[in-house]
């Protein structure tokens, strides 16, 4: 702040300079200069005007009239220069140097919000000690919502003056997580990345962003960067754990097992966290055990693969609603799903899970079509432009094609 306020009075003294500089100097230079500008003038257009009487024959005495001339534009020469400067008293500078100043500061304090620039600098100020306690899980004080943002406010101005600090892009992108701003942790953690590359905690924090906005693609990159950072650590159990979360969430039942069991082995039984472990491969197990029943059990699911017509344009927002209707094509669904809009085609299977109403599950249609449409609203209803695609007519078990290449 004292460098500002030193800026501020050099800036002052400018503006004094220029009011003071014309007050001494300028009226009386400019004075003179113009009565010899005007002077000049007079005399050419008067030397023109005889010339043009001579020729006509109006004047006879045009030597005589041109001395009488110079002689008068000598007269207009003031002898003593000096006396016709104006003086510009102390007295009469005073007032308006202080007027200057006064109009200067006032300006500032009125408009220049002052009060928020210094609570800035206190936040700044705040970094380490704020930084800290993030850190500390074991914090018995966690930060509450006004203290999460003063710290992005603080981080994000450190960051502006140090681009290329990774930790403090790591950081934020943590603190965009626990707010569950997707944009700030995303943009944040990629920045970091950028700059440290082969640092395993980088690439783990990374990953779990890209995992957690659940778009197909960034979580096959998430993927390979847990393996990544497990080729470099094979005893790093947050990236087993994240990986074991992703197959369980994918289906993947018996992946989900392996991990967690070797991460069971890692840490021994005296673990707090090997009862977890044990629900979980529980759980896993649980659901190998289902899909192997329901795969003996007669299939009452519809394969779908959605595809894009070339002439869409996709929305950066919305939704893609599949559904099931009976064969007569009645616009009332049987079953439906919803889906985030992601990289087409997309794959997935309907099911009895599926069905609107417990009373008419989709399996009692024997005969159906499947149709698909991009919403952008969230509006169950269609509305005029909305692009969409349906099946031809299929049995319950099998599989098809949509493509969404029309509009209402």
């Amino acid at each position: 702040m004292t460098l500002f306020w030193l800026i501020t009075v050099v800036l002052v003294l400018i503006a004094a300079a220029i009011f003071i500089v014309p007050m001494l100097y300028g009226k009386t230079q400019d004075d003179i200069a113009s009565r010899d500008e005007l002077n000049k003038a007079f005399f050419k257009d008067r030397i023109d005007e005889l010339e043009e009487e001579t020729s006509e024959g109006l004047v006879s005495n045009q030597g005589e009239l041109v001395s009488e001339l110079q002689q008068s534009l000598l007269d207009d020469v003031p002898v003593h220069t000096d006396q016709q400067k104006t003086a510009v008293s102390t007295a009469m500078l005073i007032p308006g140097l202080i007027l200057l100043v006064g109009v200067c500061y006032g300006m500032y304090f009125s408009v220049g919000n002052l009060d928020k620039v210094e609570s800035w600098q206190q936040t700044v100020a705040q970094l380490p000690e704020l930084s800290k306690r993030l850190m500390d899980e074991q914090s018995a004080d966690p930060l509450s919502d006004a203290e999460m943002n003063d710290l992005t406010l603080a981080l994000r101005t450190r960051l502006h003056d140090n681009p290329n600090d990774a930790t403090g892009w790591l950081l934020l992108g943590r603190i965009g997580m626990a707010n569950r701003d997707a944009d700030t942790a995303q943009g944040a953690m990629k920045r970091a990345y950028a700059l440290e590359p082969g640092n395993p905690e980088v690439q783990l924090s990374y990953a779990q962003t890209l995992m957690l906005i659940g778009d197909p693609a960034k979580s096959d990159y998430a993927r390979q960067l847990l393996r990544s950072v497990i080729k470099q650590d094979h005893t790093n159990i947050r990236a087993m754990s994240l990986l074991a979360f992703d197959s369980f969430e994918r289906g993947d039942y018996p992946q989900a097992v392996s991990y967690w069991t070797m991460m069971k082995k890692m840490i021994g039984e005296d673990d707090p966290r090997a009862k977890m472990l044990d629900r979980s491969i529980e759980r896993a197990q649980a659901q190998i055990t289902q899909v192997s029943k329901q795969a003996a059990i007669p299939t009452k699911t519809v394969s779908v693969k959605v595809e894009l017509g070339s002439s869409v344009n996709l929305p950066t927002q919305g939704l893609v609603i599949i559904s099931v209707h009976s064969a007569d094509g009645a616009p009332m669904p049987v079953a439906a799903r919803r889906m985030p809009l992601s990289q087409f085609p997309l794959m997935l299977t309907l099911s009895d899970s599926d069905s609107m109403i417990p009373e008419r599950l989709m399996s009692s249609l024997p005969n159906m079509i499947v149709k698909a449409r991009i919403d952008t609203d969230g509006n169950v209803m269609t509305k005029k432009g909305d692009w969409y695609g349906q099946s031809d007519v299929i049995s319950l078990g099998g599989s098809t094609n949509v493509v969404i290449d029309k509009q209402y």
